[in-house]
């Protein structure tokens, strides 16, 4: 066999074994009940639990395919005939569960796939009583095209990128061209060259002119999260061809209009969860199984699409309604900031960093690759530059992610809250502080320090135990508090109100806040201002990102809370790190949905009310930068340093940023701007950032 046919039969080779991977994620999620599917099961040897992570990404996967599937046998219930051609459909139970229901009155499900796949479905058919018992009068084949034909099933092995043996086959078989069809492509063209799987497009538009075309894949190649995903199934030898020439859902939608369809709806899977499945589903949904992977459960969501493309009478009809999310179009500064790597191995998820002076950063908590840990770490800078060193505290702070670590006035750091898994949050409130003799100097070659934790027994009335919180020093009376604000728990989706801490006492105590307060939310920023605090962003009860900017400041009875309307809005984001410079709120990182870049630093002056959005130069960084649950610290005013962060990247793998990086924020503390807060910067004013 020549080398170019076994490198394509190789490929091949490793397309068909997607099908299996998916079908045995699919089998787990309807275990644990994200969707109902009797059928599933009966195409595994092995029912395997997934992580809930994927067990939620295949439920909005089956959810966007099962909606469309089941409006278009909605609107095509009066037709005599209708006709469901499944490209690549692998070992997909469709047929079965719409027989089931029995939602096929009068129509023809016709599935299509490599031969070798369609050749062991039909086995796996004929072998069990289940599923041969939903087909009426069939024929089983072992030679094929066509390996099961029956009344309303028809199982044909062709490969799809050949559109001639294609529509033979089907013509063979029975396909009405002039019947109303649905198209179903469910992560299969993207398989293909484009070239090819253009042509599927084209031959689908010019045969079937009464026609919905369902797809389902990926998009946005080019953020970390989008490189991890490629060189995923680069390494399985399926490369994903179409996202590079169609890299977002303008494009794929353009696509399919050039190629001979009318009309056309794409919309991502967070615009589909979030605007067309209702809420007491998704409720259920999120009530499944304990979660805590909002980050890359957004992400995971942004990186793929449902798209419906119709032409004929279909088009008066439509599969998907497009719900546009409020649009916000921030002001983008034309300068980029510099990231530079620092030479120090330190990586993990959900840390907690404290400042102890300008040259030491307390890092607690988090998880790496060694899995959930108890190591606490101090970054120390010297003239040569960052270096990491392990700790020995004198009590153990105990496995913890995403909990608080605060400077407190006079020295030290209180940890507070945190969980080490879903179920389980972690008591217990520690004040941390440098043994006077432990850490070494600039020049000393000791690579391990102790440090003095005390476990605090505060008195008064507690909040209710949390995560994804933030915990900031505020001031009263001449008296300092810590003051926790949001998060969530085992129980609740996000807390809201705040807590105050009397330092002096370790007391919880109350002190009248006036105006109205912040809805809850977690995974916020919150940082000290002038004697009070300034809150950004966060995940809304709804799970949705939050873009509000509120300050609560000092009065004479106690303080008030006091909404910044910035112009123009912020992008709402979450999962970010934010940090006080002067009058200007520095937002860096996070999580958003609806937007074409990673979020890099969004500057807010808290004086005019007004923002401007800067990008990350990220080409000195040697690995893809995920900059959400990571933390940072700033440590002169022209340098803010970004420690760990990374995620799950869906069934990709996992990344972690393996060192910290520095910002130069220069231009930052160098922006000017003469907006007032009532008004709103446009593209065209750009020309006042500096």
């Amino acid at each position: 066999m020549p080398a170019t046919n076994r490198k394509k039969q190789g490929r091949d080779t490793a397309v068909q074994g997607t099908n299996d991977s998916s079908v045995v994620s699919k089998v787990s999620a309807a275990a644990q009940g994200y969707f109902q599917d009797d059928f599933l099961q009966h195409f595994v040897c092995k029912v395997a639990r997934r992580a809930p992570l994927i067990n939620r990404g295949y439920y909005v996967r089956w959810r966007a395919v099962d909606h469309c599937v089941r409006r278009f046998l909605h609107i095509t219930e009066n037709c005599p005939r209708r006709q469901i051609l499944s490209l690549g459909a692998g070992f997909d139970s469709l047929y079965f569960r719409l027989h089931a229901d029995g939602a096929l009155e009068g129509a023809v499900v016709f599935e299509v796939d490599f031969p070798d796949v369609t050749r062991r479905k039909a086995a796996l058919i004929n072998s069990n009583i289940t599923l041969s018992g939903a087909l009426d009068s069939h024929l089983f084949s072992v030679a094929g095209p066509v390996y099961v034909s029956s009344s309303r099933y028809r199982l044909l092995g062709v490969d799809v990128r050949d559109e001639s043996q294609l529509e033979e086959a089907l013509g063979a078989t029975g396909m009405d061209w002039a019947a109303p069809t649905l198209i179903l492509s469910e992560v299969v063209l993207t398989y293909m060259e484009t070239q090819r799987s253009d042509a599927v497009i084209r031959w689908a538009a010019t045969l079937l002119h009464q026609s919905f075309f369902v797809m389902y894949e990926q998009i946005h190649p080019h953020d970390p999260f989008g490189r991890i995903m490629q060189d995923h199934f680069l390494k399985l030898n399926s490369t994903l061809h179409a996202l590079r020439q169609y890299p977002d859902t303008t494009a794929q939608r353009h696509r399919f209009l050039d190629k001979g369809w009318e009309q056309c709806v794409c919309l991502d899977m967070n615009d589909f969860y979030l605007g067309l499945i209702p809420e007491e589903e998704r409720c259920r949904v999120e009530n499944l199984e304990p979660f805590d992977e909002y980050e890359e459960w957004h992400q995971k969501c942004s990186h793929y699409f449902i798209l419906t493309a119709s032409r004929g009478s279909c088009v008066a009809r439509s599969l998907l309604t497009h719900r546009p999310v409020p649009s916000i179009s921030p002001s983008w500064s034309p300068t980029v900031l510099n990231v530079r790597t620092v030479p120090a191995n330190l990586e993990g998820l959900g840390m907690a960093s404290s400042l102890m002076s300008s040259g030491q950063v307390l890092l607690t908590g988090g998880s790496s690759r060694g899995g959930r840990g108890t190591v606490t770490r101090i970054l120390l800078r010297s003239q040569e530059g960052w270096r990491a060193i392990s700790v020995e505290p004198s009590v153990d702070l105990s496995v913890r992610l995403y909990h608080s670590a605060t400077s407190v006035p006079g020295g030290g750091t209180v940890v507070y809250g945190g969980r080490s898994s879903p179920l389980n949050p972690v008591k217990g409130l520690f004040k941390v502080t440098p043994d006077p003799v432990g850490l070494p100097g600039p020049g000393d070659s000791e690579e391990t320090v102790k440090l003095h934790v005390e476990q605090i027994e505060c008195t008064g009335d507690p909040p209710l135990l949390r995560w994804r919180h933030t915990a900031s020093i505020i001031s009263h009376q001449g008296k300092d508090f810590l003051f926790v604000f949001g998060g969530k728990n085992e129980s609740e989706a996000a807390l809201g109100g705040g807590h105050f801490l009397c330092l002096d006492r370790w007391h919880w105590t109350e002190i009248p806040v006036g105006g109205a307060a912040p809805e809850a939310r977690h995974s916020h920023s919150a940082c000290s201002y002038q004697g009070g605090m300034v809150v950004f962003g966060g995940l809304d009860r709804r799970g949705v990102p939050l873009g509000d900017t509120v300050v609560l400041r000092p009065t004479e009875r106690g303080f008030c809370w006091e909404r910044i309307e910035v112009q123009p809005p912020p992008v709402p984001r979450y999962s970010h790190c934010a940090r006080v410079t002067g009058d200007k709120l520095v937002v860096v990182g996070g999580v958003w949905l609806h937007a074409d870049a990673v979020p890099g630093v969004v500057v807010i002056d808290l004086i005019t009310s007004s923002s401007v959005e800067f990008g990350l130069d990220t080409t000195s960084v040697p690995w893809p930068l995920m900059l959400h649950s990571f933390c940072s610290e700033l440590t002169d005013s022209e340098e803010l340093l970004l420690i760990g962060g990374g995620g799950n990247c869906f069934s990709f793998g996992t990344h972690f940023n393996p060192q910290p990086v520095t910002v130069d924020l220069r231009p930052v503390l160098g922006w000017k701007t003469s907006i007032r807060p009532s008004q709103t910067q446009t593209p065209q004013d750009q020309d006042q950032i500096i």
